[in-house]
């Protein structure tokens, strides 16, 4: 009907009623238009809200999973040095204690990364929706770091723990693992992670199934060295994660509300 008027109005060289015309056009494409861009933003601020509420939560689980690293990491070293020393005769353990303690060594936490919301972003291209300028750095500090990855694998392939799996018989890894393994722990708990592995546990085995698989682990080829090999290994992963690595460990905590150890 608009065009019909406007052409009817050239018809008529009624100029002004064109320019009329031709203003409201103009006046409701620019409304139309300005509509949509409000409703374009007002989509993108509501997924600006939900991505950055979602990484949140997954930078709050990260900042715990890197402290139970830490920690977990902490027990294995105390286990890994007090096999060294038992190995060297610079002390001496019963069977017992010497398993346990050798076990431990061998000992690594798996934690899965909380990197989907990070990684949607990054598909999407939408990394920029995070506005705060600090969680979306930290996220991407924190989701390209490789440190607590080398840590995992390294612990996975420690020759000291396939010479362990190779030397102490079957079932005196199960007791190890029933009685002496990982302390379930809820995420989020981080007094749970202080000594989940370094507690106080005993072996329900006889004497001298001990005393066989002691022996065999003391005389596997090579195991002092490896032993130490571990030792060092975990030492280094723990100046890595907690010195090297002070300032991506001080973002996260920040964000979870924890005060840096």
């Amino acid at each position: 009907m608009l065009l019909r008027r406007i052409t009817q109005h050239v018809k008529d060289q009624n100029w002004f009623a064109v320019g009329i015309d031709f203003a409201i056009v103009v006046f409701g494409v620019f409304i139309g238009t300005q509509v949509g861009n409000w409703n374009a933003q007002r989509l993108t601020d509501d997924r600006a809200v939900i991505f950055t509420e979602r990484l949140l939560s997954d930078l709050r689980e990260e900042a715990w999973a890197y402290e139970h690293l830490v920690e977990y990491n902490r027990d294995v070293l105390v286990n890994a040095e007090r096999t060294v020393d038992a190995l060297s005769g610079r002390t001496s353990l019963n069977p017992e204690t010497f398993l346990i303690a050798a076990y431990r060594a061998t000992q690594y936490k798996f934690l899965e990364r909380r990197r989907a919301t990070y990684d949607e972003l990054l598909s999407t291209g939408e990394i920029n929706i995070i506005r705060d300028t600090n969680i979306r750095q930290t996220a991407v500090m924190v989701f390209t770091d490789t440190v607590p990855d080398l840590v995992m694998d390294e612990g996975h392939d420690s020759e000291f723990r396939r010479l362990f799996r190779q030397h102490v018989p079957a079932p005196v890894q199960r007791e190890l693992l029933q009685k002496c393994g990982d302390l379930p722990i809820q995420v989020g708990d981080y007094e749970g992670i202080q000594d989940s592995l370094e507690y106080s546990c005993t072996l329900d085995l006889e004497p001298a199934l001990l005393i066989e698989a002691a022996e065999a682990l003391q005389s596997a080829p090579n195991i002092l060295l490896e032993a130490r090999v571990r030792f060092a290994d975990v030492e280094t992963a723990i100046t890595d994660l907690v010195i090297n690595n002070s300032d991506i460990r001080t973002r996260i905590l920040d964000i979870a509300g924890r005060p840096t150890p």
